[in-house]
Protein backbone atom coordinates (compact mmCIF):
# COMPACT_ATOMS: atom_id res chain seq x y z
CA UNK A 1 0.00 0.00 0.00
CA UNK A 2 2.73 2.65 0.88
CA UNK A 3 4.73 1.65 -2.69
CA UNK A 4 1.45 2.41 -4.92
CA UNK A 5 0.44 5.45 -3.36
CA UNK A 6 3.04 7.96 -4.43
CA UNK A 7 2.70 6.22 -8.23
CA UNK A 8 -1.36 6.70 -7.95
CA UNK A 9 -0.51 10.26 -6.72
CA UNK A 10 2.10 10.94 -10.25
CA UNK A 11 -0.96 9.51 -12.54
CA UNK A 12 -3.32 11.78 -11.21
CA UNK A 13 -0.92 14.76 -11.22
CA UNK A 14 -0.07 13.83 -14.66
CA UNK A 15 -3.51 13.05 -15.86
CA UNK A 16 -4.30 16.66 -13.96
CA UNK A 17 -1.61 18.96 -15.69
CA UNK A 18 -2.44 17.02 -19.15
CA UNK A 19 -5.72 18.30 -19.14
CA UNK A 20 -5.19 22.02 -18.22
CA UNK A 21 -2.74 21.60 -21.10
CA UNK A 22 -6.00 20.41 -23.54
CA UNK A 23 -7.54 23.40 -22.10
CA UNK A 24 -4.90 26.10 -22.33
CA UNK A 25 -5.02 24.18 -26.05
CA UNK A 26 -8.77 24.74 -26.53
CA UNK A 27 -8.98 28.24 -25.54
CA UNK A 28 -6.23 29.48 -27.70
CA UNK A 29 -7.68 27.65 -30.55
CA UNK A 30 -11.22 29.48 -29.40
CA UNK A 31 -9.34 32.69 -28.81
CA UNK A 32 -7.69 32.36 -32.76
CA UNK A 33 -10.57 31.36 -34.25
CA UNK A 34 -12.28 34.33 -32.36
CA UNK A 35 -9.50 36.72 -33.53
CA UNK A 36 -10.19 35.49 -37.35
CA UNK A 37 -14.09 35.89 -36.97
CA UNK A 38 -13.84 39.38 -35.32
CA UNK A 39 -10.86 40.20 -38.12
CA UNK A 40 -13.17 38.97 -40.73
CA UNK A 41 -16.12 40.82 -39.73
CA UNK A 42 -14.28 43.72 -39.43
CA UNK A 43 -13.50 43.03 -43.38
CA UNK A 44 -16.51 42.92 -44.37
CA UNK A 45 -17.67 45.73 -42.72
CA UNK A 46 -14.66 47.91 -44.60
CA UNK A 47 -15.57 46.66 -48.01
CA UNK A 48 -19.46 47.35 -47.37
CA UNK A 49 -18.26 50.44 -45.93
CA UNK A 50 -16.63 51.07 -49.75
CA UNK A 51 -19.79 50.03 -51.63
CA UNK A 52 -21.92 52.24 -49.75
CA UNK A 53 -19.53 55.09 -50.15
CA UNK A 54 -19.36 54.79 -54.27
CA UNK A 55 -22.87 53.51 -54.39
CA UNK A 56 -24.59 56.88 -52.68
CA UNK A 57 -23.26 60.45 -52.84
CA UNK A 58 -23.52 61.93 -49.21
CA UNK A 59 -23.02 65.35 -50.35
CA UNK A 60 -26.53 65.06 -52.11
CA UNK A 61 -28.28 62.52 -49.39
CA UNK A 62 -31.91 63.25 -49.71
CA UNK A 63 -34.87 61.08 -48.72
CA UNK A 64 -35.01 59.13 -52.10
CA UNK A 65 -31.25 57.41 -51.11
CA UNK A 66 -32.22 56.73 -47.67
CA UNK A 67 -34.88 54.73 -48.75
CA UNK A 68 -33.17 52.73 -50.88
CA UNK A 69 -30.60 51.84 -48.25
CA UNK A 70 -30.90 48.42 -46.12
CA UNK A 71 -30.21 48.25 -42.28
CA UNK A 72 -26.44 46.85 -43.10
CA UNK A 73 -25.63 49.79 -45.36
CA UNK A 74 -26.83 52.22 -42.99
CA UNK A 75 -24.49 50.67 -39.91
CA UNK A 76 -21.86 50.67 -42.09
CA UNK A 77 -21.60 53.95 -43.15
CA UNK A 78 -22.23 55.65 -40.27
CA UNK A 79 -20.44 54.65 -37.27
CA UNK A 80 -22.01 55.07 -34.09
CA UNK A 81 -19.01 55.73 -32.06
CA UNK A 82 -18.70 59.15 -34.05
CA UNK A 83 -21.94 60.53 -33.98
CA UNK A 84 -22.90 63.89 -32.87
CA UNK A 85 -25.81 64.17 -30.52
CA UNK A 86 -27.28 66.21 -27.73
CA UNK A 87 -27.99 69.86 -27.83
CA UNK A 88 -25.16 70.01 -30.56
CA UNK A 89 -26.90 67.93 -32.88
CA UNK A 90 -30.49 70.24 -32.17
CA UNK A 91 -28.21 73.47 -32.85
CA UNK A 92 -26.79 71.61 -36.43
CA UNK A 93 -29.84 69.74 -37.53
CA UNK A 94 -31.98 73.68 -36.93
CA UNK A 95 -29.01 75.31 -38.35
CA UNK A 96 -29.41 72.94 -41.70
CA UNK A 97 -33.25 73.39 -41.83
CA UNK A 98 -33.29 76.86 -41.76
CA UNK A 99 -31.21 76.75 -44.89
CA UNK A 100 -33.16 74.26 -46.71
CA UNK A 101 -36.41 76.85 -45.58
CA UNK A 102 -34.41 79.77 -46.94
CA UNK A 103 -34.08 78.21 -50.37
CA UNK A 104 -37.67 76.89 -50.55
CA UNK A 105 -36.49 73.30 -50.25
CA UNK A 106 -38.53 72.20 -47.41
CA UNK A 107 -41.55 74.12 -46.01
CA UNK A 108 -41.62 74.08 -42.78
CA UNK A 109 -41.90 75.70 -39.09
CA UNK A 110 -38.96 75.04 -36.85
CA UNK A 111 -39.32 75.73 -32.89
CA UNK A 112 -38.15 74.37 -29.96
CA UNK A 113 -39.79 72.93 -26.80
CA UNK A 114 -38.83 71.14 -23.87
CA UNK A 115 -40.42 67.26 -23.28
CA UNK A 116 -39.40 65.09 -20.12
CA UNK A 117 -36.71 67.52 -19.02
CA UNK A 118 -34.73 67.73 -22.56
CA UNK A 119 -34.88 70.20 -25.40
CA UNK A 120 -36.12 69.20 -28.59
CA UNK A 121 -36.93 70.60 -32.28
CA UNK A 122 -40.26 70.38 -33.91
CA UNK A 123 -40.55 70.93 -37.98
CA UNK A 124 -43.58 71.22 -38.45
CA UNK A 125 -46.30 72.54 -41.90
CA UNK A 126 -49.58 71.77 -42.60
CA UNK A 127 -49.22 67.91 -44.09
CA UNK A 128 -47.61 66.31 -40.73
CA UNK A 129 -44.64 67.39 -38.35
CA UNK A 130 -41.27 65.66 -37.07
CA UNK A 131 -40.05 65.53 -33.64
CA UNK A 132 -36.45 65.20 -33.10
CA UNK A 133 -34.83 64.41 -29.94
CA UNK A 134 -31.28 65.16 -28.85
CA UNK A 135 -30.42 61.14 -29.00
CA UNK A 136 -30.88 61.71 -32.76
CA UNK A 137 -34.35 59.79 -33.16
CA UNK A 138 -37.24 60.93 -34.72
CA UNK A 139 -40.89 60.57 -34.84
CA UNK A 140 -43.90 62.55 -36.81
CA UNK A 141 -45.69 61.32 -40.40
CA UNK A 142 -46.57 63.39 -43.56
CA UNK A 143 -43.67 65.28 -46.03
CA UNK A 144 -41.86 67.05 -43.15
CA UNK A 145 -40.93 63.65 -41.58
CA UNK A 146 -39.38 62.29 -44.98
CA UNK A 147 -37.76 65.58 -45.09
CA UNK A 148 -36.31 65.92 -41.44
CA UNK A 149 -34.68 62.18 -41.79
CA UNK A 150 -31.77 62.48 -43.78
CA UNK A 151 -31.25 65.82 -42.49
CA UNK A 152 -31.09 64.29 -39.09
CA UNK A 153 -28.75 61.50 -39.91
CA UNK A 154 -26.14 63.81 -42.19
CA UNK A 155 -25.84 66.29 -39.14
CA UNK A 156 -25.47 63.49 -36.82
CA UNK A 157 -21.63 62.82 -38.78
CA UNK A 158 -19.02 65.30 -37.77
CA UNK A 159 -17.67 65.29 -41.10
CA UNK A 160 -20.31 66.65 -43.04
CA UNK A 161 -20.80 70.69 -43.36
CA UNK A 162 -24.02 72.29 -42.33
CA UNK A 163 -24.25 75.18 -44.64
CA UNK A 164 -24.73 78.76 -43.07
CA UNK A 165 -28.14 80.35 -42.30
CA UNK A 166 -29.07 83.46 -40.66
CA UNK A 167 -30.38 83.56 -37.38
CA UNK A 168 -34.24 84.19 -38.47
CA UNK A 169 -35.65 82.39 -40.94
CA UNK A 170 -39.38 82.05 -41.34
CA UNK A 171 -42.18 81.73 -43.96
CA UNK A 172 -43.12 84.24 -45.73
CA UNK A 173 -46.71 86.01 -44.89
CA UNK A 174 -49.67 85.51 -46.52
CA UNK A 175 -49.80 89.24 -48.06
CA UNK A 176 -46.19 89.38 -48.78
CA UNK A 177 -46.80 86.34 -51.53
CA UNK A 178 -46.87 87.82 -55.15
CA UNK A 179 -49.60 86.93 -57.75
CA UNK A 180 -47.12 85.13 -59.95
CA UNK A 181 -43.38 85.46 -61.42
CA UNK A 182 -42.23 85.98 -64.91
CA UNK A 183 -44.32 88.82 -65.73
CA UNK A 184 -40.87 89.92 -68.39
CA UNK A 185 -42.00 86.73 -70.38
CA UNK A 186 -45.94 87.04 -70.53
CA UNK A 187 -45.19 90.63 -71.63
CA UNK A 188 -42.70 89.62 -74.41
CA UNK A 189 -44.82 86.52 -75.72
CA UNK A 190 -47.89 89.15 -75.77
CA UNK A 191 -45.97 91.39 -78.07
CA UNK A 192 -45.14 88.69 -80.25
CA UNK A 193 -48.56 86.96 -80.24
CA UNK A 194 -50.03 90.78 -81.06
CA UNK A 195 -47.45 90.90 -83.97
CA UNK A 196 -48.74 87.47 -85.69
CA UNK A 197 -51.78 88.63 -85.89
CA UNK A 198 -51.24 91.57 -86.94
CA UNK A 199 -49.22 90.56 -89.67
CA UNK A 200 -52.11 87.99 -90.20
CA UNK A 201 -54.57 90.53 -90.54
CA UNK A 202 -52.88 92.68 -92.76
CA UNK A 203 -51.32 89.44 -95.50
CA UNK A 204 -55.40 88.82 -95.46
CA UNK A 205 -55.87 92.62 -96.18
CA UNK A 206 -53.62 92.87 -98.98
CA UNK A 207 -54.91 89.68 -100.47
CA UNK A 208 -58.43 91.12 -100.30
CA UNK A 209 -57.33 94.46 -102.24
CA UNK A 210 -55.39 92.35 -104.98
CA UNK A 211 -55.83 88.41 -105.32
CA UNK A 212 -59.36 87.84 -104.23
CA UNK A 213 -60.80 88.70 -107.48
CA UNK A 214 -61.28 85.34 -109.83
CA UNK A 215 -58.73 85.67 -113.03
CA UNK A 216 -60.86 84.65 -116.21
CA UNK A 217 -60.14 81.44 -115.85
CA UNK A 218 -61.64 81.12 -112.69
CA UNK A 219 -58.46 80.65 -110.21
CA UNK A 220 -58.22 82.17 -106.76
CA UNK A 221 -54.81 82.64 -105.30
CA UNK A 222 -55.43 80.70 -102.00
CA UNK A 223 -52.01 80.95 -100.62
CA UNK A 224 -51.94 84.10 -98.83
CA UNK A 225 -55.00 83.87 -96.75
CA UNK A 226 -54.38 80.10 -95.39
CA UNK A 227 -51.01 82.29 -94.19
CA UNK A 228 -53.02 84.70 -93.00
CA UNK A 229 -55.42 82.34 -90.80
CA UNK A 230 -51.88 80.20 -89.75
CA UNK A 231 -50.33 83.46 -88.36
CA UNK A 232 -53.56 84.58 -86.57
CA UNK A 233 -53.89 81.45 -85.18
CA UNK A 234 -50.62 81.60 -83.95
CA UNK A 235 -51.00 85.18 -82.18
CA UNK A 236 -54.32 83.59 -80.23
CA UNK A 237 -52.83 80.01 -79.39
CA UNK A 238 -49.93 82.64 -77.56
CA UNK A 239 -52.33 84.63 -76.00
CA UNK A 240 -54.17 81.65 -74.43
CA UNK A 241 -50.64 80.38 -73.14
CA UNK A 242 -49.83 84.19 -71.36
CA UNK A 243 -53.77 84.04 -69.86
CA UNK A 244 -53.17 80.07 -69.03
CA UNK A 245 -49.93 80.79 -67.10
CA UNK A 246 -51.41 84.28 -65.13
CA UNK A 247 -54.33 81.65 -64.08
CA UNK A 248 -51.94 79.39 -63.14
CA UNK A 249 -49.83 81.75 -61.28
CA UNK A 250 -52.59 82.90 -59.37
CA UNK A 251 -54.12 79.35 -58.30
CA UNK A 252 -50.06 78.86 -57.30
CA UNK A 253 -50.08 81.90 -55.00
CA UNK A 254 -53.23 81.37 -53.76
CA UNK A 255 -52.95 77.73 -52.65
CA UNK A 256 -49.67 78.96 -50.90
CA UNK A 257 -51.22 81.63 -48.68
CA UNK A 258 -53.78 79.16 -48.19
CA UNK A 259 -50.92 76.63 -46.60
CA UNK A 260 -49.08 79.06 -44.50
CA UNK A 261 -52.39 80.19 -43.03
CA UNK A 262 -52.94 76.37 -42.10
CA UNK A 263 -49.58 76.47 -40.17
CA UNK A 264 -50.55 79.16 -38.25
CA UNK A 265 -48.04 82.35 -39.82
CA UNK A 266 -51.11 84.94 -39.47
CA UNK A 267 -52.89 83.88 -36.45
CA UNK A 268 -50.53 81.62 -34.42
CA UNK A 269 -52.48 78.49 -34.15
CA UNK A 270 -50.59 75.10 -34.94
CA UNK A 271 -52.02 72.37 -37.09
CA UNK A 272 -54.98 70.47 -35.22
CA UNK A 273 -52.72 66.95 -35.81
CA UNK A 274 -49.16 68.67 -34.25
CA UNK A 275 -48.50 67.33 -30.14
CA UNK A 276 -49.11 69.51 -27.37
CA UNK A 277 -46.03 71.39 -27.16
CA UNK A 278 -44.25 72.41 -23.63
CA UNK A 279 -43.33 76.14 -24.70
CA UNK A 280 -41.17 75.91 -21.50
CA UNK A 281 -38.12 76.28 -22.86
CA UNK A 282 -39.23 78.79 -25.86
CA UNK A 283 -40.13 81.02 -22.01
CA UNK A 284 -37.33 80.30 -20.10
CA UNK A 285 -34.99 81.57 -23.55
CA UNK A 286 -37.37 84.58 -24.37
CA UNK A 287 -36.66 85.13 -20.51
CA UNK A 288 -33.21 84.82 -20.61
CA UNK A 289 -33.30 87.62 -23.87
CA UNK A 290 -35.63 89.88 -22.07
CA UNK A 291 -33.03 90.17 -19.05
CA UNK A 292 -29.70 90.44 -21.17
CA UNK A 293 -31.77 93.54 -23.39
CA UNK A 294 -32.15 94.75 -19.71
CA UNK A 295 -28.61 94.53 -18.36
Amino acid sequence: MADSSPSSTDGTADATDTAADEAEADDEERGSSGNRSSADADADIDALRRDVEEKYDFDDFGPSDMAQMSVEEWEAAFDPDTWIVGAELLDRVEQDLKSRIQRREVFAVLERFEEDGEERLVAYSDEGYAIVAPDGSVEGQGTVLRDVKPTVALCSMDSYEVPDAPDEVSLPSPDDVPEGTGQLGNNLLQLIAAAQILVGLGLLGVWLFTDAIPTPGGYVDLVAPLTALVFVGIGIFLFAVVANARLSDRFRAEEFRDRLRAVGIEDGERPDFLPPLDESAADASETADSSDDRA
